[in-house]
């Protein structure tokens, strides 16, 4: 009798702690609802349209990050320096002082689609992973290139969703296939 009471206590412990962890780490995540997911895609579609037109001079890309948000490209496994300010972002996407002048894969007719995006609630908001390809490079409308993915933080602010960082994790540099050096053994 006395093990069955130790046992039944033991049981309704585990169960209190389990549930109570369970609880807490649901608390830690927020949960986004569908419209949350749907304002995420779009934030990714207007990406692709701003980057392949410089409208606005740039400054439809750059305003889709925070005003502290941050791009940072990555080459083999390293990253780059951080781009952040609206007027950076709007340079790097070919606008700001650059005038949407010479930019190459505008010239070239390059169209970014984003493709298998995974969404993750969080704490401060959601994060993403989604592969890019381009379409276009080389002036070959036809030619579609894989250039690697996107790992994302988004946050959710007065203006809708917005990057607070997003790292490219490029294999191409200028058009041109970047080799990793081969693992060490």
């Amino acid at each position: 009798m006395g093990n069955r009471i130790a046992v039944t206590a033991c049981f309704v412990m585990c169960v209190a702690v389990s549930t109570g962890a369970r609880a807490q780490s649901a608390a830690a995540r927020a949960e986004l609802t569908a419209l949350d997911y749907v304002q995420i895609e779009q934030l990714i579609a207007k990406y692709a349209r701003a980057i392949d037109s410089c409208s606005n001079n740039g400054y439809d890309y750059a305003d889709l990050f925070t005003a502290d948000g941050a791009f940072v490209p990555s080459f083999d496994g390293k990253p780059g320096n951080a781009i952040q300010g609206r007027e950076r972002l709007a340079a790097i996407s070919g606008g700001g002082t650059n005038g949407c002048k010479n930019v190459p894969w505008i010239e070239q007719g390059v169209r970014h689609i984003y493709t298998n995006h995974v969404i993750t609630p969080s704490a401060e908001g959601a994060t993403g992973v989604v592969d890019m390809l381009m379409i276009g490079l080389g002036g070959d409308p036809n030619k579609i290139e894989y250039d690697g993915y996107y790992e994302d933080t988004y946050v959710k602010t007065p203006q809708g969703w917005r990057f607070k960082q997003r790292v490219h994790h490029a294999l191409l540099r200028e058009g041109q296939r970047v080799t990793p050096a081969p693992a060490s053994r």
